[in-house]
């Protein structure tokens, strides 16, 4: 049997094989900086629809598009702060500034929002760290008020704890930060393209925005271990469909992972892009930030415990969120003791080299995406979740710290011989309920009678929704949701362009399936069927294929010397 035949049947036993122990060595921490290139990756001699034969997503958390792009291409640039200059042909962007909306904004004028009522204002890098929104699926639709989009400080905003000024009101829902402080952001976006467009599949937090962008789906759930009834509560966790079964709206632990700490836990049925790769047999992975229980931190924490420092929060954050685990909610797709690959040669295989099954089952911890890499192993398509302390989370992460870990690994995937036929995509899984303007009409309703609320209690949107994993119409899946920052880094992604196309989080798995599977669709009422295309943001024409990279100092995230 060859290899990839293997990996093409490596699903069915996900379960057994997260059974099964690793006996090698532990893999080094990141160098952080240069390394040497290693050799040209397996995926290169795939066969794809455009030139594109590797793609790493990174996916980082909750962040609306206007609380990064605000006043793109103009910072204040104050002194002392990494200083952002546009070039002169910068395209326009859909923005506050472009929408006329800095000052007399409904948020301010509109009187339900009492004293928190508030203009867009600027936070400066020294208020990097900042608390967390409210970003409930009901929470945000109240927030957008019938399309209005002027009830954010009411509905979702939360104060800073001992916050001077509008920092010590809801009104700091407003805030926006811009070039001096999102710099290597907007360098990217001045470098590759950027849409400005895409949004949530959904309303709603953390988790179903994990499974929008593997699965297109977050119908299906199913409660594991305690009763759902103890904590979860119909309309607030979960929406009841209406034939029989649940549609997740709210953060909940995947099932059997030893690091699950919340009372009800779940997993969720249907398929995700993951088992159409297994059976194409391409190689993937998902690559957890914390995921390796076995590493010991330089402060001594390991396990589900490992933590690290960040000098912006003031605080030891951990490391590893369970409820970010795009496939570990997923049967198939789960490794649920957090069990190690083989050998650096057998990520994002289904199959180790000896022909047995890989026991990580394409789940792995960050630090595999970089030594695997490093060894000349580069998967087809790769999902990175940096440590929690650099997703980028208000409340325990923060842009300074996220700009580190973003800028690292992209500095690192163009150091490699594949970068030639990459393509890096940067998005997020929800807005964290920072304000946005840009709403957009439901293209999914939904009408529970609790969680529903955009149009009037009960209401988000108008017509039948869309079906659910049963092919059923289901209620709990209300979107598109809020805008959220999506850039493309490539070779082939158009130099300093803006994509006005609507996409969303099913946009990713639409340009894999294009790329790698002939088009295949997952069906079961996934959005992949629905999303736009990413292609607007890419030139695969004879002149495409020469933007040039772009390395950035990570901790200012200015372009190194000599770029």
């Amino acid at each position: 049997m060859t290899r990839k035949r293997m990996l093409c049947l490596g699903a069915a036993s996900a379960m057994i094989a997260g059974l099964i122990g690793y006996a090698g060595p532990l893999p080094a921490q990141p160098a952080g900086g240069a390394v040497a290139p290693a050799s040209i990756g397996p995926g290169a001699a795939v066969t794809t629809a455009t030139p594109i034969k590797h793609l790493v997503v990174i996916y980082d958390e909750n962040i609306s598009f206007d609380h990064y792009f605000a006043t793109y291409p103009t910072a204040t640039n104050p002194p002392g702060e990494p200083a952002f200059t546009a070039a002169p042909d910068t395209p326009w962007v859909s923005n506050l500034v472009t929408a006329h909306l800095m000052t007399n904004n409904p948020n301010f004028t509109n009187p339900s929002n009492g004293p928190d009522a508030a203009n867009p204002f600027r936070l400066d890098r020294s208020q990097a760290a900042t608390s967390d929104q409210d970003h409930g699926y009901t929470a945000e639709q109240l927030a957008y008020d019938h399309g209005k989009a002027d009830l954010f400080p009411k509905y979702t905003g939360r104060a800073e704890l001992g916050g001077k000024g509008v920092l010590g009101t809801r009104g700091i829902v407003m805030g926006y930060y811009d070039g001096n402080t999102v710099t290597a952001l907007w360098n990217y976006a001045q470098h590759f393209a950027m849409g400005d467009n895409a949004h949530g599949n959904t309303y709603g937090p953390s988790t179903p925005g994990a499974l929008e962008v593997v699965s297109g789906q977050t119908n299906g759930e199913r409660f594991v271990g305690r009763s759902k009834t103890e904590k979860a509560k119909a309309g607030v966790t979960y929406v009841e469909n209406g034939i029989g079964g649940l549609t997740m709206i709210e953060d909940l632990d995947p099932g059997h992972d030893p690091c699950s700490t919340r009372t009800n836990q779940v997993m969720m049925g249907g398929d995700n892009i993951g088992d159409l790769l297994n059976e194409a047999g391409i190689t993937w992975g998902g690559f957890m930030g914390g995921f390796i229980l076995e590493t010991k931190n330089a402060n001594g924490t390991t396990g589900c415990e490992r933590s690290t420092y960040s000098t912006v929060m003031k605080r030891t954050i951990r490391d590893y969120i369970p409820h970010h685990n795009w496939f570990q909610y997923y049967a198939l797709t789960a490794n649920p003791t957090h069990a190690r690959p083989r050998s650096l040669a057998d990520v994002g295989y289904s199959f180790a080299h000896d022909g047995t099954r890989d026991p990580a089952n394409h789940e792995y911890g960050l630090q595999d995406f970089y030594n695997a890499v490093k060894a000349g192993n580069v998967p087809a398509v790769s999902f990175i979740k940096l440590l929690a302390y650099q997703d980028g989370h208000a409340g325990y992460s923060n842009p300074l710290d996220e700009q580190r870990g973003i800028v690292e690994v992209v500095n690192f995937v163009m150091q490699q011989p594949d970068w030639k036929d990459t393509a890096i995509i940067i998005t997020y899984d929800d807005s964290d309920g920072w304000y946005d303007h840009g709403f957009t009409a439901p293209t999914n309703p939904s009408f529970d009678k609790v969680a529903d609320q955009l149009d009037g209690p009960g209401k988000c949107g108008i017509g039948t929704p869309l079906p659910g994993i049963s092919g059923q119409p289901v209620n709990g899946r209300c979107g598109l949701g809020p805008r959220l920052p999506f850039l493309v880094i490539s070779p082939w992604a158009k130099p300093n362009y803006v994509s006005h196309s609507e996409i969303d989080q099913a946009s990713v798995i639409r340009f894999i399936e294009d790329n790698w599977l002939d088009g295949k669709r997952l069906g079961e009422g996934s959005f992949d069927a629905t999303a736009g295309s990413i292609m607007d943001m890419f030139d695969f024409t004879s002149t495409g294929g020469k933007t040039p990279a772009l390395t950035l100092d990570p901790a200012t995230g200015e372009p190194s010397s000599g770029q």
